[in-house]
């Protein structure tokens, strides 16, 4: 069974409409059975962590999730709204047997999702995923594993949750500095680090003017957050702050706006990182691992510093396994995902914007000057709607117009054709270094796809 034959697990654990389709309150009590018995443990009885974003339908799940982890004899730990990174942090921390994260990310609030996280924090391998998938199908495993009597579960709930990751975070901030003088503007997207991520950059010392701090459980990504910086870069020039920082609903994504109202995107801060890592010889193997749809001039960029891309598949877990694999310590996506391996195991905003400003305060330089480091190529991206998806290495004619875009582009730009991962869409990205003729090279691939396969 490959990952899009699959009926519950997508590209990031099980997600969709809450209450709807596959993300139901079955599915949730299902998924909290599966945890419980297919995961060794190393104490009396399976522990299971169970966190959530500030969704209203974080509730429903919540429970659902607790009552099939307790049917099957596991103690869950219900841990509140907590940010992805803070339960995979506790997870590990807690020496517990499995990590839930009850969210959609960036999606609206009307979606909702379960992400799972292994003991050692790190998100569950394919394999793993679809032994879920198999128990969740199977009525016999399922009946044989319900536990009665004094067998049945117990559920705890774990009170200083915020405080122990709020604490972690600080440790990732160098002793010897301090925010004191820093004006930062925080968009914590009314999601699940509206607490925390003031809270820790206060602590640290740093004057924090707030913006979607106040979940109603609707309101969750709602024209706020990494998706919509441009109301926190009118907040930083208002209030003549040193930078603001935009998180997303569970906090796992980071985009930045500089002293001057300009977006640093997830390139832009890998790029900066690892420029500074690499100058401390902390850069690992001189490697940074990005995805496929970073921009080229972060390529451009990490080659007049003597660093190699890795690039992966799109999506943060192939970030985190090419970087296990080759013992990197950096890498994430454009989108805002950051991954730093000696402070983490998955993306993780506030941490990455705690490096940031480490690096501003030793430095004493503003931001703006920091991202430099790189700038970003003229991109065109079209998403065509598509009516299938054929190996596109058997359209001929869209293979050859990609061929004459590659060799007018060759050496200052790049040509990506790739399918959508959840939708019937093809998406054509373009790059190179005069945008006239990215557009134009983009117009022809997206023709030349319509007619060969165009809805």
């Amino acid at each position: 069974m490959t990952r899009n034959q699959r009926r519950y697990f997508g590209t990031d654990g099980i997600r969709g409409e809450a209450n709807a389709g596959v993300m139901t309150v079955e599915t949730a009590v299902q998924v909290g059975r599966a945890v419980g018995s297919i995961f060794a443990t190393r104490h009396e009885r399976l522990r299971v962590l169970i966190g959530k974003d500030t969704r209203r339908s974080g509730y429903l799940f919540e429970m659902a999730l607790v009552a099939g982890a307790c049917s099957v004899g596991a103690e869950p730990y219900v841990l509140g709204p907590l940010p992805t990174p803070g339960i995979a942090f506790l997870t590990e921390s807690m020496r517990a047997d499995v990590g839930v994260v009850i969210s959609a990310s960036h999606n609206p609030f009307q979606d909702n999702g379960i992400k799972l996280f292994g003991p050692d924090g790190f998100k569950l391998p394919d394999e793993v995923e679809l032994q879920i998938e198999q128990f969740i199908e199977n009525d016999a495993a399922i009946a044989a594993s319900v536990k009665t009597g004094s067998d049945i579960g117990r559920a705890y709930r774990i009170d200083d949750a915020r405080g122990r990751y709020v604490t972690y975070l600080k440790t990732t901030f160098p002793n010897d500095l301090s925010l004191d003088g820093v004006k930062i503007a925080i968009d914590c997207a009314h999601g699940a680090a509206y607490k925390i991520a003031p809270t820790v950059l206060e602590e640290l010392g740093a004057e924090v003017i707030t913006r979607g701090v106040a979940p109603n459980g609707t309101n969750i990504n709602d024209g706020c957050g990494a998706l919509y910086p441009r109301k926190l870069a009118a907040m930083v020039l208002e209030n003549n702050c040193d930078l603001g920082i935009a998180l997303d609903g569970d906090a796992d994504r980071l985009i930045l706006v500089d002293e001057v109202g300009q977006q640093v995107d997830g390139d832009q801060i890998l790029a900066l990182c690892a420029a500074r890592m690499k100058k401390d010889g902390r850069l690992a193997h001189n490697k940074l691992v990005v995805t496929v749809m970073s921009n080229y001039g972060l390529e451009m960029a990490m080659r007049k510093q003597g660093i190699d891309l890795v690039r992966t598949d799109v999506g943060d877990r192939h970030v985190v396994a090419a970087m296990r694999n080759g013992g990197y310590n950096l890498g994430g996506e454009q989108s805002g995902h950051v991954v730093f391996l000696d402070h983490g195991t998955t993306g993780d905003g506030t941490l990455a914007a705690l490096r940031v400003l480490a690096y501003m305060q030793r430095d004493q330089r503003p931001l703006s000057e920091l991202a430099r480091v790189m700038q970003p190529a003229p991109q065109r991206l079209i998403n065509v709607p598509v009516t299938a998806k054929p190996p596109l290495d058997t359209l001929s004619d869209v293979q050859k117009v990609v061929a004459e875009a590659n060799t007018s582009l060759e050496g200052t730009g790049r040509v990506l054709l790739r399918y959508s991962g959840t939708e019937k869409k093809c998406r054509v990205m373009v790059e190179g270094a005069d945008p006239v003729a990215v557009e134009h090279h983009a117009q022809q691939i997206a023709d030349a796809v319509v007619s060969a396969i165009g809805a």
